[in-house]
């Protein structure tokens, strides 16, 4: 096989739970190929390099395999290979985001109403009394 699309490959691999949503976020341009935003009907083929977006995070892909149907995870994983450097930079968001959760320490209760006066003078909007 020389090629499939770009959406069903995305499915495929399981990037994405349905074509459908591959589809979208193609469209959406969450998808470059070559710094240049994506088609669903672009040929993916071995040694392409694909970057997605996906929530708050950006990976980049090298394909290593290409396929129409969805097959079980593990063998989906062996389609394509993440980028060392795509890698580095998603631990580093990772390990930055769990650092600004560090100190965080959830309330026991919710909020009463003195409390969320409080909270409205340190946000600094206005509340009604």
């Amino acid at each position: 096989m020389s090629g499939v699309r770009l959406d069903k490959w995305l499915w495929a691999a399981r990037f994405f739970k349905t074509r459908g949503l591959a589809r979208d976020a193609i469209d959406g341009g969450k998808i470059r190929i070559g710094g240049v935003k994506a088609k669903p009907a672009k040929d993916v083929t071995e040694g392409m390099e694909i970057v997605i977006s996906r929530h708050s995070e950006e990976i980049t892909v090298v394909v290593q395999g290409v396929r129409e149907d969805r097959r079980p995870a593990q063998e989906a994983q062996q389609l394509y290979a993440e980028t060392e450097a795509s890698r580095a930079k998603r631990e580093q968001m990772t390990d930055a985001m769990r650092a600004a959760r560090a100190g965080f320490v959830p309330a026991d209760h919710r909020p009463n109403k003195r409390e969320r006066r409080q909270m409205s003078r340190l946000k600094e909007l206005p509340h009604a009394d």
